[in-house]
Protein backbone atom coordinates (compact mmCIF):
# COMPACT_ATOMS: atom_id res chain seq x y z
CA UNK A 1 0.00 0.00 0.00
CA UNK A 2 1.43 3.45 -0.92
CA UNK A 3 2.36 5.39 2.15
CA UNK A 4 0.00 8.37 3.10
CA UNK A 5 1.68 11.55 1.87
CA UNK A 6 2.60 13.20 5.13
CA UNK A 7 2.51 17.03 4.40
CA UNK A 8 -0.66 19.23 3.91
CA UNK A 9 -2.88 18.85 1.21
CA UNK A 10 -2.27 23.12 0.97
CA UNK A 11 1.59 22.35 0.59
CA UNK A 12 1.37 20.48 -1.93
CA UNK A 13 -0.92 22.75 -3.94
CA UNK A 14 1.99 25.65 -3.29
CA UNK A 15 4.73 23.38 -4.49
CA UNK A 16 1.98 22.62 -7.63
CA UNK A 17 2.19 26.42 -8.10
CA UNK A 18 5.30 27.10 -7.62
CA UNK A 19 6.68 24.13 -10.27
CA UNK A 20 6.80 24.59 -13.74
CA UNK A 21 6.99 20.83 -13.82
CA UNK A 22 4.99 18.23 -12.11
CA UNK A 23 4.38 16.86 -8.68
CA UNK A 24 3.14 13.44 -8.35
CA UNK A 25 2.11 11.46 -5.25
CA UNK A 26 1.07 8.19 -4.15
CA UNK A 27 -2.74 8.14 -5.64
CA UNK A 28 -1.50 10.25 -9.15
CA UNK A 29 -1.47 8.38 -12.24
CA UNK A 30 2.65 8.26 -13.21
CA UNK A 31 3.67 8.01 -9.44
CA UNK A 32 4.90 4.65 -10.07
CA UNK A 33 6.41 5.22 -13.49
CA UNK A 34 8.33 8.01 -11.38
CA UNK A 35 9.39 6.15 -8.60
CA UNK A 36 10.71 3.27 -11.17
CA UNK A 37 14.98 2.91 -11.18
CA UNK A 38 17.52 1.17 -13.08
CA UNK A 39 17.94 -1.66 -10.44
CA UNK A 40 14.90 -3.22 -10.34
CA UNK A 41 15.17 -4.46 -6.85
CA UNK A 42 14.56 -1.07 -5.88
CA UNK A 43 10.67 -0.76 -4.16
CA UNK A 44 11.01 2.97 -2.52
CA UNK A 45 7.72 4.67 -2.24
CA UNK A 46 8.90 8.86 -1.54
CA UNK A 47 6.12 10.75 -0.07
CA UNK A 48 6.60 13.53 -3.12
CA UNK A 49 8.25 13.95 -6.50
CA UNK A 50 8.93 17.18 -7.72
CA UNK A 51 9.52 16.58 -11.42
CA UNK A 52 11.69 19.97 -11.81
CA UNK A 53 11.65 21.69 -15.16
CA UNK A 54 14.14 24.36 -14.37
CA UNK A 55 16.47 25.51 -12.25
CA UNK A 56 13.55 27.72 -10.57
CA UNK A 57 11.99 24.61 -10.09
CA UNK A 58 14.85 22.69 -8.10
CA UNK A 59 15.25 25.80 -5.84
CA UNK A 60 11.35 25.59 -4.94
CA UNK A 61 11.66 21.61 -4.44
CA UNK A 62 14.65 22.42 -1.74
CA UNK A 63 12.85 24.87 -0.23
CA UNK A 64 9.65 22.40 0.11
CA UNK A 65 11.69 19.81 1.62
CA UNK A 66 13.44 21.75 4.08
CA UNK A 67 9.74 23.67 4.78
CA UNK A 68 8.08 20.38 5.24
CA UNK A 69 10.89 18.62 7.02
CA UNK A 70 10.56 15.71 4.18
CA UNK A 71 14.30 13.91 3.55
CA UNK A 72 15.23 14.98 0.31
CA UNK A 73 16.52 12.14 -2.63
CA UNK A 74 18.12 13.55 -6.16
CA UNK A 75 17.26 11.74 -9.27
CA UNK A 76 19.38 12.50 -12.59
CA UNK A 77 19.63 8.90 -14.85
CA UNK A 78 18.55 6.93 -11.55
CA UNK A 79 21.54 4.33 -12.38
CA UNK A 80 22.80 3.93 -8.95
CA UNK A 81 22.36 0.67 -8.48
CA UNK A 82 22.33 1.37 -4.22
CA UNK A 83 18.72 3.03 -5.18
CA UNK A 84 19.92 6.50 -4.13
CA UNK A 85 18.05 8.64 -6.49
CA UNK A 86 14.84 7.40 -4.19
CA UNK A 87 14.00 7.54 -0.52
CA UNK A 88 11.13 6.13 1.64
CA UNK A 89 8.44 8.84 2.69
CA UNK A 90 10.59 11.62 1.17
CA UNK A 91 10.66 14.09 -1.62
CA UNK A 92 12.53 13.05 -4.88
CA UNK A 93 13.84 16.39 -6.95
CA UNK A 94 13.65 14.68 -10.23
CA UNK A 95 16.08 16.14 -12.64
CA UNK A 96 14.65 13.92 -15.80
CA UNK A 97 13.04 16.91 -17.90
CA UNK A 98 15.94 19.05 -17.62
CA UNK A 99 18.41 16.56 -20.03
CA UNK A 100 19.43 19.22 -22.90
CA UNK A 101 22.56 19.06 -24.02
CA UNK A 102 24.63 21.56 -25.89
CA UNK A 103 27.63 20.90 -28.12
CA UNK A 104 29.86 24.16 -28.71
CA UNK A 105 32.88 22.08 -30.86
CA UNK A 106 34.02 25.54 -31.98
CA UNK A 107 35.46 26.37 -27.72
CA UNK A 108 35.47 22.33 -27.24
CA UNK A 109 32.93 22.02 -24.68
CA UNK A 110 29.17 20.51 -23.63
CA UNK A 111 26.91 21.88 -21.53
CA UNK A 112 24.42 19.69 -20.14
CA UNK A 113 21.45 19.30 -17.95
CA UNK A 114 21.20 17.48 -14.66
CA UNK A 115 19.24 15.31 -15.71
CA UNK A 116 20.83 14.08 -18.92
CA UNK A 117 21.93 10.76 -19.61
CA UNK A 118 24.89 9.37 -21.63
CA UNK A 119 22.35 8.82 -24.60
CA UNK A 120 21.96 12.46 -24.46
CA UNK A 121 25.24 13.31 -24.25
CA UNK A 122 26.53 10.86 -26.97
CA UNK A 123 23.70 12.30 -29.33
CA UNK A 124 24.55 15.76 -28.80
CA UNK A 125 28.53 15.50 -29.46
CA UNK A 126 28.31 12.66 -32.08
CA UNK A 127 27.56 14.78 -35.29
CA UNK A 128 30.28 17.03 -34.26
CA UNK A 129 33.14 13.57 -33.98
CA UNK A 130 33.80 14.81 -30.62
CA UNK A 131 33.27 13.21 -27.22
CA UNK A 132 34.78 12.97 -23.29
CA UNK A 133 34.92 9.70 -20.98
CA UNK A 134 31.37 8.51 -20.79
CA UNK A 135 30.41 5.71 -19.03
CA UNK A 136 29.92 2.12 -19.77
CA UNK A 137 25.69 2.66 -20.05
CA UNK A 138 23.34 4.80 -21.90
CA UNK A 139 21.17 4.85 -19.63
CA UNK A 140 23.54 6.60 -17.07
CA UNK A 141 23.36 10.23 -15.57
CA UNK A 142 25.81 12.36 -16.95
CA UNK A 143 26.06 14.78 -13.63
CA UNK A 144 25.88 11.80 -11.24
CA UNK A 145 28.97 10.01 -13.16
CA UNK A 146 31.05 12.87 -13.43
CA UNK A 147 30.64 13.92 -9.63
CA UNK A 148 31.42 10.25 -8.49
CA UNK A 149 35.06 10.35 -10.46
CA UNK A 150 33.69 9.45 -13.79
CA UNK A 151 35.64 5.85 -14.70
CA UNK A 152 34.51 4.53 -18.56
CA UNK A 153 35.11 4.35 -21.95
CA UNK A 154 38.17 6.49 -23.28
CA UNK A 155 39.63 7.38 -19.76
CA UNK A 156 43.24 6.48 -20.55
CA UNK A 157 43.26 9.16 -23.24
CA UNK A 158 41.20 11.69 -21.60
CA UNK A 159 40.84 11.13 -18.69
CA UNK A 160 38.14 10.50 -15.67
CA UNK A 161 34.98 12.48 -16.51
CA UNK A 162 35.39 14.64 -13.76
CA UNK A 163 39.05 15.68 -14.85
CA UNK A 164 36.72 17.19 -17.69
CA UNK A 165 34.46 19.09 -15.51
CA UNK A 166 34.84 22.65 -16.08
CA UNK A 167 31.96 24.23 -14.71
CA UNK A 168 28.69 23.18 -12.63
CA UNK A 169 25.45 25.36 -11.87
CA UNK A 170 24.14 23.81 -8.43
CA UNK A 171 21.13 24.54 -5.96
CA UNK A 172 22.49 24.35 -2.47
CA UNK A 173 20.49 22.89 0.42
CA UNK A 174 18.90 26.46 1.49
CA UNK A 175 17.72 26.94 -1.86
CA UNK A 176 20.62 29.18 -3.43
CA UNK A 177 21.66 29.25 -7.13
CA UNK A 178 25.28 28.95 -7.12
CA UNK A 179 28.05 29.05 -9.84
CA UNK A 180 31.20 27.12 -9.60
CA UNK A 181 34.86 26.94 -11.22
CA UNK A 182 38.30 27.18 -10.69
CA UNK A 183 37.94 31.16 -10.38
CA UNK A 184 34.82 30.98 -8.74
CA UNK A 185 33.88 28.69 -5.68
CA UNK A 186 37.23 27.18 -6.28
CA UNK A 187 36.51 24.72 -2.72
CA UNK A 188 33.24 23.80 -3.85
CA UNK A 189 34.44 22.99 -7.10
CA UNK A 190 37.22 21.02 -6.09
CA UNK A 191 35.05 18.66 -4.24
CA UNK A 192 32.59 18.08 -6.82
CA UNK A 193 36.03 16.73 -8.70
CA UNK A 194 34.82 13.12 -7.06
CA UNK A 195 33.19 14.01 -3.96
CA UNK A 196 29.88 12.86 -4.84
CA UNK A 197 26.35 14.14 -5.00
CA UNK A 198 26.60 16.06 -1.49
CA UNK A 199 27.23 19.58 -2.20
CA UNK A 200 24.11 20.52 -4.26
CA UNK A 201 21.25 19.64 -6.58
CA UNK A 202 23.54 20.36 -9.82
CA UNK A 203 21.08 21.76 -12.18
CA UNK A 204 23.70 21.82 -14.93
CA UNK A 205 27.50 21.02 -16.13
CA UNK A 206 30.41 21.75 -18.83
CA UNK A 207 32.58 19.54 -19.51
CA UNK A 208 35.67 19.40 -22.09
CA UNK A 209 35.22 17.37 -24.95
CA UNK A 210 38.10 16.41 -26.96
CA UNK A 211 38.30 15.49 -31.06
CA UNK A 212 37.61 11.43 -31.19
CA UNK A 213 39.91 9.58 -32.85
CA UNK A 214 39.32 6.22 -35.02
CA UNK A 215 39.47 3.77 -32.71
CA UNK A 216 38.62 -0.49 -32.71
CA UNK A 217 36.63 -2.23 -29.93
CA UNK A 218 37.05 -5.77 -29.42
CA UNK A 219 36.10 -8.15 -26.37
CA UNK A 220 38.98 -10.60 -26.21
CA UNK A 221 37.65 -14.22 -24.76
CA UNK A 222 39.42 -17.41 -23.91
CA UNK A 223 39.97 -19.72 -21.64
CA UNK A 224 42.16 -20.21 -18.39
CA UNK A 225 44.44 -22.59 -20.32
CA UNK A 226 45.55 -20.60 -22.93
CA UNK A 227 46.09 -17.44 -21.00
CA UNK A 228 49.72 -17.11 -21.75
CA UNK A 229 49.37 -17.49 -25.60
CA UNK A 230 46.54 -15.32 -25.70
CA UNK A 231 48.16 -12.38 -23.80
CA UNK A 232 51.60 -12.85 -25.92
CA UNK A 233 49.35 -12.56 -29.15
CA UNK A 234 47.71 -9.57 -27.88
CA UNK A 235 51.15 -8.10 -26.71
CA UNK A 236 52.55 -8.76 -30.40
CA UNK A 237 49.93 -7.12 -32.13
CA UNK A 238 49.78 -3.60 -29.70
CA UNK A 239 53.54 -3.57 -29.80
Amino acid sequence: MAPRTPVPDSALAGLREDLAGEVLVPDDPGYDAARTVFNGMIDRRPAVVAQCATPEDVANAVLFGRETGLPVAVRGGGHSVAGTALNDGGLVVDLRRMHTVVADPEHMTVRVGGGATMAHLDRACQPFLVAVTGCRASTTGVGGFTFGGGSGWRERRFGLACDNLLSAELVTAGGRHVHADAGENPELFWALHGGGGNFGVVTSLTLRVHELPEFCFALLMFTPDAGPEAVRAYRDVFD
